[in-house]
């Protein structure tokens, strides 16, 4: 899969580096995918675990002619909304 990332204006990097965040992290989460649903405005959200343990939740629209995704901002889903996550996975 083809990955393109929103370029931060402030800083001309990828918006996911202001949440510490790499790109080969948002790789293992999609070979990784835990959970994929529906966003707004026909965005997905996609969560999942990298290879070093870290969940993160990651905000893309998908380009399904040409087998990308843009990945809009991505972060490390921790407390209350992992919580969430782990249960949603145990029910399944």
């Amino acid at each position: 899969m083809n990955l393109r990332f929103y370029i931060d204006p402030e800083t001309d990097l990828p918006h996911i580096y202001n949440h510490d965040v790499l790109e080969k992290e948002i790789e293992e989460v999609f070979y990784n995918l835990g959970e994929d649903r529906p966003g707004r405005d026909g965005s997905r959200v996609a969560i999942g675990q990298t290879q070093s343990g870290r969940y993160l939740k990651i905000i893309y629209v998908p380009e399904p002619e040409s087998d990308s995704a843009f990945i809009i901002t991505a972060y490390q889903l921790i407390g209350k909304p992992l919580n969430a996550y782990r249960k949603r996975k145990k029910r399944k």
